[in-house]
């Protein structure tokens, strides 16, 4: 089976691409949901993180208080490598067994991070959704709600946009319409299957 990691900045409209391939019925592992489900109640990584950020790191309810442990490791790259080092594997290994469960012409592995955590290897080839830095943070401070400042430093501390086009195997331009998105995606969708074909 063909695995396309697919990436690109914040704000650049990753969720969006991915439900376009979920609607053509192709799987889409999330690794931002494998995250947030490593993170439940119960789950050995809840219970490292307290391990490491402390008590106060939950809500009284027991849950993972986000807000305050994305706080912390954007303001400490060591704070930001320890939760990192405790995550990654976790998520690589969950990745891992569910691509081994699959049976599809092709899917879709959703990695934000795919250059930072050396998770490259992972997929065959390399999809990068790309849009303008402006464009970028005009749409997360719409979603989110966040500081342009905190944005600004959420892109500096990821890879470089020409770094991820230049290591991209197929680039989606997100900067246009949305018709324009989606007659992308199948274009790449139509790809895929015949690469399939060719690998068959």
């Amino acid at each position: 089976m063909l695995k396309v990691g697919l990436t690109g900045g914040i704000g650049c409209g990753k969720s969006t691409v991915a439900k376009i391939f979920a609607d053509f019925n192709i799987p889409v592992l999330d690794a931002d949901e494998i995250a947030h489900r490593l993170v439940e109640p119960g789950q050995p990584a809840l219970v490292q993180i307290r391990q490491e950020f402390g008590a106060d790191i939950l809500n009284p309810d027991g849950l993972l208080n986000r807000k305050k442990l994305r706080e912390r490791v954007f303001s400490d790259l060591g704070q930001k490598q320890k939760l990192e080092s405790i995550l990654h594997p976790l998520i690589f290994k969950a990745l891992q067994t569910e691509l081994e469960q699959l049976t599809a012409p092709y899917c879709i592995v959703s990695i934000p991070l795919l250059f930072e955590t050396g998770m490259a290897h992972l997929v065959d080839r390399i999809l990068v959704i790309d849009c303008p830095v402006e464009m970028q943070i005009e749409r997360v401070k719409t979603r989110d709600k966040i500081a342009v400042e905190r944005i600004q430093s959420i892109i500096d501390s990821q890879v470089s946009r020409a770094t991820r086009k230049a290591k991209a195997d197929d680039l989606i331009d997100n900067s246009g319409a949305d018709y324009r998105l989606a007659e992308q995606v199948k274009k790449l969708h139509n790809l895929y299957l015949s690469l399939r074909d060719f690998r068959d």
